[in-house]
């Protein structure tokens, strides 16, 4: 059975890559438990000082797996609720995180993008935030992060119309930090990851850590917010998983023609 997560490690730098390409790396319940896991473990190792995380082309991560919440086996509201108010869908992680976003990152699979340090994108990646579309709530931290990085105005059109945002926009609007051809994308970010690693790293993560107390200052509040806001939706009947899944069909469609 193919492993659903590699991890190899290389000159003090650790490349996650989510591996369940058939279904765009959509995030399972066994996923969605071993992310976090390896990241904790990778964030203990003191052979590792940069973590990259990609997906297995073509796609970086489509998401929450909807075809099995659809079908009802996505976990119970106990299990759910525990991701949601986690924060994030890695955890905490000291030291930094790069994503080489090799291709489209939808839903929660763009709140995972959102929630790395800085992101360099292939020519081929694009963006999507697609939980109305879907109809349910982000949980993991898109309505803070995303308007940290593109501005409220442009984060609402995002969120609103479900609209894929291709590479090129996405580096104007200062949602990635640069764009590179495809086959260049983990040579790039492993050349920056390397200039991380040159660094004194004591003081690289307190200067991370020193960005996340600061944005908690005013984040902290919203994120928890958007949690309880969330699982509320739930609770209350939101994302029905037969409505998941006739509205799962229609996505795909649609991104298809937004996308090519």
């Amino acid at each position: 059975m193919e492993e659903i997560l590699l991890v190899e490690v290389s000159r003090r730098v650790a490349t996650v890559t989510l591996n369940r390409p058939a279904v765009r790396n959509a995030l399972n319940g066994a996923l969605r438990r071993a992310l976090p896991t390896a990241m904790e473990s990778l964030d203990r190792d003191e052979s590792v000082d940069v973590i990259i995380l990609t997906g297995a082309d073509p796609a970086f991560c489509a998401g929450v797996d909807l075809k099995e919440l659809g079908g009802g086996s996505g976990g119970d509201e106990g299990e759910i609720r525990e991701l949601i108010e986690g924060g994030n869908p890695f955890g905490p992680v000291s030291k930094p995180v790069i994503g080489a976003i090799n291709g489209v990152a939808v839903t929660g699979g763009f709140e995972l993008a959102l929630n790395c340090d800085f992101l360099i994108a292939s020519e081929r990646a694009s963006f999507a935030d697609t939980h109305a579309r879907v109809g349910i709530q982000p949980g993991w931290g898109l309505t803070v992060l995303l308007p940290q990085a593109v501005g409220v105005r442009r984060a609402r059109e995002m969120s609103t119309t479900g609209n894929f945002v291709d590479a090129r926009t996405a580096m104007e609007w200062g949602l990635v930090n640069r764009v590179v051809a495809h086959d260049d994308l983990l040579r790039t970010s492993g050349a920056l990851a390397a200039d991380i690693v040159s660094n004194d790293q004591a003081g690289v993560r307190r200067i991370l850590r020193t960005y996340a107390e600061a944005a908690a200052i005013t984040t902290a509040p919203a994120r928890r917010l958007e949690a309880e806001v969330s699982v509320e939706w739930l609770r209350s009947g939101g994302g029905r998983p037969e409505e998941v899944e006739r509205r799962r069909k229609a996505i795909i469609e649609r991104g298809r023609m937004q996308v090519g």
